[in-house]
């Protein structure tokens, strides 16, 4: 019965931190290229009454033993970089990765990656994010322009009213051989880490490096209904658990009121 009491807690414990991450991919079914997260369980270490294999005294072999399991435990939250909906724009500046790829992005010249492509020009021309941050390279878009044009390879220009080209630059994309490694930094970026493995630049559309699509944007990778059910699962095993720690309670109970 003590180890029912222990048992039933670490999977409160495990469904908790699972309603937590349902609850965060629910927050951000609006965010763009917002990713989605999913946790994974591993069952906890086991108590052998009676080993595998072990000899009887008749002679014999014990075939299956007796393990009782000690519950639970979270080993992982892990991104799942699946490809987002596409919405279109019509903004110059909003940008889709089709396919495998990050933009890159400065920070305090810390760079950072991120799969939302909704870019601002600022008060320089320089092109950067919601919150200020540059996009690599960073291209700072001539005066005088009234169009701006990105094809499926990345490469970006600017013209006037008389279609004369005043700059161009070649957007890159990054990609990681783990992007599952990568550390969530909020703010819709991510740094790089020992287990991502360092960063593959290379233009849009080659070596396996997705393309881009201007005047679209990637939505968040949530689905709402699988979250839902996903939910309705949860409160079920955190029920089932809770009630576990109460019949656990109730049998120590009983066992306590016994009279000789």
């Amino acid at each position: 019965m003590i180890r029912a009491l222990y048992s039933a807690r670490t999977g409160m414990d495990g469904q908790q931190t699972q309603l937590d991450v349902i609850a965060n991919n629910l927050a951000n079914v609006n965010t763009g290229g917002f990713k989605k997260s999913r946790v994974q369980f591993e069952d906890l270490f086991y108590q052998s009454l009676r080993e595998v294999g072990a000899q009887t005294v008749g002679g014999g072999m014990v075939p299956t033993g007796v393990q009782v399991g000690l519950g639970t435990r979270v080993t992982s939250v892990q991104k799942l970089f699946t490809q987002g909906s596409f919405v279109q724009t019509g903004n110059d500046l909003d940008m889709a990765i089709e396919g495998d790829g990050f933009f890159k992005i400065s920070r305090n010249g810390t760079d950072y990656y991120t799969r939302a492509g909704s870019f601002k020009r600022d008060a320089d021309g320089y092109i950067v994010t919601a919150n200020g941050n540059r996009l690599q390279p960073e291209f700072a878009i001539p005066d005088g322009t009234t169009e701006l044009s990105i094809d499926s390879s990345g490469l970006l220009t600017a013209k006037d009213n008389a279609q004369q080209t005043l700059g161009s630059v070649q957007l890159t994309l990054v990609r990681f051989v783990n992007p599952a490694g990568l550390k969530s930094m909020g703010s819709n970026l991510f740094a790089e880490t020992t287990a991502s493995a360092a960063p593959v630049e290379d233009n849009p559309g080659s070596n396996g490096m997705g393309s881009i699509a201007q005047h679209f944007l990637e939505t968040s990778n949530v689905d709402v209904s699988e979250e839902m059910v996903n939910l309705i699962i949860t409160q079920r095993a955190y029920e089932v658990n809770s009630k576990a720690i109460t019949t656990a309670d109730q049998l120590m109970e009983i066992a306590n009121s016994l009279k000789r």
